[in-house]
């Protein structure tokens, strides 16, 4: 929930700048959250400052409380420096406070010595804590002394609590810059970005993990199956297509490289392109009723590409991740095929490959360490955790750098079910049995003895992992292994190039779950086509909030449905972004104009009109054009009926 390394964040902004909205996006992702406000209530005739505070009471969640100081300005010092380790503070906000502070009913104070204890609290705070202030005195100097008071006494809460705070953001019409990052850069900061502050130099795809002390393993060779006619990729200059290839969002970096840990800031989706994209449907040229469920997919669409007119997605890459599990987690599995199944894909051959080939998408086959039985002891060694993480960043960089638009998450290795659903058991506090899908086996039969194999494993380990922390990297060590971490990997960096993710069966759904300990905005990048009927997959997506838009039930392969769904998701898109304004609303109707009249050209030659009534029948044929499509036909004679000497016509066909 917050950029590498800060303990204590200040958020600054103009009045409607969007301050309040980022700062809880902060800490959307944390357990529980405890809201401290300190605004006092206003005057009772005052409807539109109880609207405003209304509306801050409706934003917040029901996990949240609520503690309000404004009847003591120096309360909130003690909220402060009370709050524990495991506690996340939502402070919101300090011109409130500073409003109270300086209210006569307060006085005489020591301001300054209050704001002086308010700034020890923070610096001090054991808490995870957030505080929001107006940042004011852009303009003019007050004309009035009251006025003078409330800037300057606010601006040296600001620069007080600023000094006490590991970081501080300014938000400016809804756009986040970092003034004070969390890391101090060890080498030559990189010029900032349009509204980024200078943040370290970030490194290219493959450094971080080169510098971390990890193997620098080449990357996996992409492979493009032999298909049909691809997708177009979208023109230059398209809506959106900027964001295709915008770099990564700027995250703190130390001389070891890319840090991946708890509490990463990375971009989030548009929030107000999706609704827009949304209403705007409902003045399209649609007959009917309209897209059902997949104005789902425009909206997810255009909040990922910014804009309210999506494009279909060009490039798609598939990253089909191969890694065993080994113990009873892989109970009931074919041994070697597995492999069998990555060696076909790496031939275009099977059903991932054949599915990629008519959708125009590369497929990149990915080897991940083998897990370790996880009811004996750690799937990984932490460092091998580090390492995939980092190897599953690189990989979504490197899909960027290549203009890929949309990823593919899939998975083949043997007992990535069960390892995916002993971290939903750790991350949502599932049952093992009603999260782990029945076991079968290559003659097409159900083995519900190695079901149970895989169910004691789950509980084994989860029995042997009581006691340990479940952070993000511990979950991963302990039970979730090599693909569970290279693809959890691959949505923090997919979300830090902004590429959108289709998530298909059991590794992908896990891998959001771990992310969202890790960033929180990972989620909002991933669309869940289908369920597959995967009992995990279920409770994961309702956990994640992921919606399956399809109930297809089809076991072809983690990925397979995601790619068999894909042309519908893109037949979507294409309506959206192609069809016109319905002509009451102002649409062009120059394709839907009246045909001209015919001329005075001849008639007799030409057939009649489709649906035009048949002429009654004379002694004989009156012209040498066939009758109308619709006219009775004449009775069948004791042979075939002919229209000429050599042209038999067979029965219940016309005669053209």
């Amino acid at each position: 929930m917050s950029v590498d390394g800060w303990n204590t964040l200040l958020v600054l902004g103009g009045i409607r700048s969007g301050k309040s909205e980022f700062a809880e996006s902060v800490v959307a992702d944390a357990p529980t959250v405890r809201y401290v406000a300190t605004a006092p209530a206003g005057d009772p005739e005052d409807t539109e400052w109880a609207t405003r505070l209304a509306a801050h009471r409706a934003r917040r969640p029901g996990s949240w409380t609520t503690e309000e100081t404004a009847a003591d300005p120096g309360r909130l010092a003690e909220v402060i420096a009370a709050a524990g380790p495991n506690e996340t503070l939502l402070v919101d906000d300090l011109g409130g406070w500073v409003t109270v502070l300086l209210d006569p009913a307060h006085q005489p104070a020591d301001d300054t010595a209050t704001i002086t204890e308010l700034a020890a609290a923070v610096r001090a705070s054991a808490a995870r804590l957030v505080l929001v202030s107006p940042e004011v005195g852009l303009s003019l100097v007050p004309t009035t002394p009251l006025g003078r008071a409330f800037t300057d006494a606010l601006g040296a809460t600001n620069r007080a609590v600023a000094d006490a705070c590991d970081a501080v953001a300014l938000v400016v019409a809804g756009q986040t810059a970092w003034l004070k990052p969390a890391a101090t850069p060890t080498h030559p900061a990189t010029p900032a970005g349009p509204g980024q502050a200078d943040v370290p130099a970030q490194a290219g795809p493959g450094q971080g993990a080169a510098r971390a002390g990890a193997p620098d393993e080449a990357l996996p060779e992409v492979l493009t199956p032999a298909a049909p006619a691809a997708p177009a990729p979208a023109p230059a200059g398209a809506p959106g297509q900027a964001d295709w290839a915008a770099p990564t969002m700027a995250l703190p970096m130390v001389a070891t490289g890319l840090v991946i840990q708890p509490g990463m800031e990375l971009p989030m989706p548009d929030d107000y392109t999706g609704p827009q994209a949304v209403d705007r449907l409902a003045t399209l040229d649609i007959p009917g009723a309209g897209l059902g469920v997949l104005e789902r997919v425009v909206g997810f669409a255009a909040a990922t590409q910014g804009t309210a007119t999506p494009s279909p997605w060009g490039p798609v890459r598939v990253l089909l991740l191969h890694g065993d599990h080994e113990g009873g987690a892989s109970a009931g599995a074919t041994p070697g095929e597995s492999a069998r199944r990555a060696r076909q894909a790496r031939a275009g051959k099977g059903a991932l490959a054949r599915l990629a080939a008519e959708n125009g998408a590369s497929l990149q086959v990915v080897e991940t360490p083998t897990s370790a039985p996880i009811e004996e002891g750690p799937a990984l060694t932490g460092e091998r955790v580090e390492s995939a993480l980092r190897y599953g960043w690189r990989l979504a960089e490197q899909a960027a750098d290549a203009g890929v638009q949309l990823l593919v998450l899939a998975a083949c290795g043997a007992g990535t079910e069960t390892a995916a659903a002993a971290v939903l058991a750790a991350t949502a506090g599932a049952e093992p049995p009603a999260v782990l899908g029945r076991v079968m086996n290559e003659q097409g039969e159900y083995d519900d003895a190695a079901w149970m194999v895989r169910c004691a494993a789950v509980r084994d380990a989860l029995h042997r992992t009581r006691r340990s922390p479940r952070e993000a990297k511990d979950i991963l060590a302990e039970l979730g292994g090599g693909d569970v971490a290279v693809a959890t990997g691959v949505l923090l960096g997919a979300t830090a190039r902004r590429i959108p993710v289709l998530l298909d069966g059991p590794v992908g759904v896990a891998a959001g779950m771990v992310s969202r300990d890790l960033a929180g905005q990972a989620r909002h990048w991933c669309l869940l086509p289908d369920h597959g009927g995967r009992p995990g997959v279920r409770l994961a997506a309702d956990v994640l909030g992921l919606t399956p838009l399809l109930d297809l039930r089809l076991d072809l392969g983690e990925g397979a449905t995601a790619l068999a769904a894909l042309p519908l998701l893109r037949s979507a898109l294409t309506l959206a972004a192609g069809l016109p304004v319905h002509p009451s609303l102002g649409g062009d109707d120059e394709d839907f104009a009246e045909p001209e009249p015919a001329g005075p050209g001849p008639t007799s030659t030409e057939p009649g009109p489709e649906f035009a009534e048949p002429e009654p029948a004379g002694p004989g044929p009156t012209s040498t054009e066939p009758e109308p499509e619709f006219a009775e036909p004449e009775p069948a004679g004791p042979g075939p009926t002919t229209t000429g000497p050599d042209e038999p016509v067979a029965p219940g066909r016309r005669a053209d």
